[in-house]
């Protein structure tokens, strides 16, 4: 996997030519190629610890896919500290957690974005059980019903040491790719929580080195 700075925001939008852009181009490329058998569908990104560049990561990512044709679907399935409605700047009065629970339908949790082809999900009102609302049926429906309706989900969950979230959406996914900051993570950190996440056998693409120049 490639390694980059994820310090400067929607870089792939903001400045489409650098260095830093074709990273998570490359990122894409290689997470295409990762599966010869069948396409990418549902990726998940995580870190195994807060503060490592994840959020940055897959709104890069999902742009980088949009820009390419791809119908995106980018999820945030952080329903403890949600960032990516304020990345992409959306009311976050309804979203997964209103979805999961029944008070919303998908069409109106779902909200375009600025970008051609992504759309967000994104996480709604914080709930008082997020581990039980990712560790549902109704989860598991809503990954299958969207594969229908987008060439790609990528899903965004806290840090995997920090709940049990990542793990469990992990084995709903088709690959994951873990993001670390170097001077940031432990190498004890980084190997317990890919150890919990091979423990449900979640298919691991790689890890972003990030914050790397």
């Amino acid at each position: 996997m490639p390694r980059f700075s994820s310090e400067h925001g929607l870089i792939v939008s903001m400045n489409p030519k650098s260095s830093i852009a074709e990273s998570y181009r490359l990122l894409r490329t290689k997470i295409q190629f990762s599966f010869k058998d069948q396409e990418a569908r549902t990726v998940m990104v995580t870190s195994s610890q807060g503060g490592e560049g994840k959020t940055t990561t897959i709104s890069n990512l999902a742009i980088a896919y949009a820009q390419e044709g791809k119908k995106v679907l980018l999820i945030d399935a952080d329903l403890r500290k949600p960032s990516l409605h304020r990345i992409f700047p959306q009311l976050n009065h309804q979203g997964l957690s209103s979805l999961l629970t029944g008070h919303c339908s998908i069409q109106d949790a779902v909200q375009p974005t600025d970008f051609e082809h992504l759309d967000l999900l994104p996480s709604g009102p914080v709930p008082g059980n997020p581990s039980e609302l990712i560790d549902s049926a109704a989860m598991h429906q809503l990954l299958q019903q969207q594969k229908q309706q987008y060439d790609v989900l990528l899903v965004d969950t806290p840090a995997v040491l920090a709940a049990s979230d990542a793990v469990i959406v992990s084995s709903l996914c088709d690959g994951v790719i873990m993001v670390a900051a170097p001077g940031k993570v432990r190498k004890e950190h980084l190997k317990k929580a890919r150890e919990q996440l091979e423990h449900v056998h979640a298919r691991m693409l790689g890890v972003v080195l990030n914050r790397v120049v």
